[in-house]
């Protein structure tokens, strides 16, 4: 059975629309921890669009803070970079239930975890963010800041079928040192799982990828959320996580669902496991806990969903305060994936 994951680097326009948006979220949450935010940005060429709701005693620099991410995920546009920005408060109707201490918003979480890997994250996934990340770490003189890259693994063999890197580039590189250039960092990702290194390599199948980033294409917040969760091996609420605070589920719900299903894996119930919570604006706790272990579980679902509300405060409250969601910096979770580092505290 193939199965393909993806993952882009910090260059990617959605992800830097992405980091814009969480830098606003932290430095809100920095000056004033109750503040409310719910923020997206688009990039297109040298402009730069940031549009949503606000509701904080501080008045973040908009300006300054797009310009801070640009420096490095997109430095040529550093000092050109033109800024819109359109805020509001947040609406009094939504209000109502977040005063309340209720969900900000109606939608579904899912949270995801599998023993196939030490970070209980699919491998394809896994091989995909090690390679972006190795990416962005060498930083090669050769290379700039836009690229993706996607693993489709065969499970029935055990193997790495396909290994795919497109990664931006200066105009005067020849393809074959950067087909040189990536295709030993997709061998060194191999090799630190034990894996083949007889897979089909592409690399910059068009045979050139020099215009990047904004100029290539358009950047959205919330654009690449499979690229944030699980590189879609389990399904996905549809809510981004990038430019909301705590109070917003799509967020916060997202995170207690994936730290509950690592540690239903830890308690040995299951070796592969989805969480849903689903909320209803203005009502504190979740409307419903749906638990599926695919057939690898040790003990009923229906006892998993008990032990679940025993074991966890769901409110949108005791989610913020048992994970500390108001003291994360957020401008780390807007790249490599938002359940990679261990620091995170639902990934503790």
């Amino acid at each position: 059975m193939l199965f393909t994951s993806e993952q882009v680097s910090a260059g990617h326009p959605d992800k830097i629309c992405d980091q814009i948006s969480d830098a606003i979220v932290t430095d809100c949450l920095k000056h004033d921890r109750n503040s409310r935010v719910a923020v997206e940005a688009m990039i297109k060429d040298d402009h730069v669009y940031v549009a949503g709701e606000i509701t904080s005693k501080h008045e973040p620099n908009i300006k300054y803070l797009v310009r801070d991410v640009l420096l490095s995920a997109q430095p040529d546009l550093y000092d050109t970079v033109q800024v819109e920005a359109q805020i509001s408060k947040q609406s009094g109707d939504i209000a109502l239930g977040v005063d309340k201490k209720g969900a900000g918003d109606q939608g579904m979480m899912f949270g995801y975890a599998t023993k196939e890997t030490g970070k209980m994250l699919p491998l394809p996934f896994v091989l995909a963010t090690e390679a972006i990340d190795s990416l962005q770490t060498r930083r090669h003189s050769a290379l700039l800041p836009d690229a993706k890259a996607q693993v489709t693994y065969d499970y029935r063999r055990r193997r790495i079928d396909t290994f795919l890197i497109s990664t931006q580039h200066k105009e005067d590189v020849e393809p074959d040192d950067v087909l040189h250039l990536c295709k030993r960092i997709m061998e060194n990702v191999a090799d630190a799982h034990h894996l083949n290194k007889d897979f089909r390599v592409l690399v910059n199948p068009t045979g050139r990828f020099v215009t990047g980033g904004s100029f290539a294409d358009t950047g959205v917040t919330g654009r690449k959320i499979m690229c944030d969760t699980y590189g879609g091996a389990c399904r996905h609420g549809g809510g981004a996580f990038s430019g909301k605070d705590p109070t917003k589920v799509d967020r916060s719900g997202a995170y207690m669902a994936r730290k509950i299903a690592k540690d239903i894996l830890r308690h040995g119930f299951a070796r592969r496991c989805e969480v849903q919570l689903a909320y209803a604006i203005g009502i504190e706790e979740p409307v419903s806990v749906y638990v599926n272990t695919f057939h690898t579980g040790k003990v009923p679902a229906a006892y998993l969903v008990g032990w679940i509300r025993k074991h966890y405060d769901l409110t949108p409250a005791g989610i913020i305060s048992s994970l500390g969601l108001r003291d994360v910096n957020y401008n780390n979770t807007a790249t490599l994936g938002h359940f990679w580092h261990q620091w995170m505290p639902w990934e503790e």
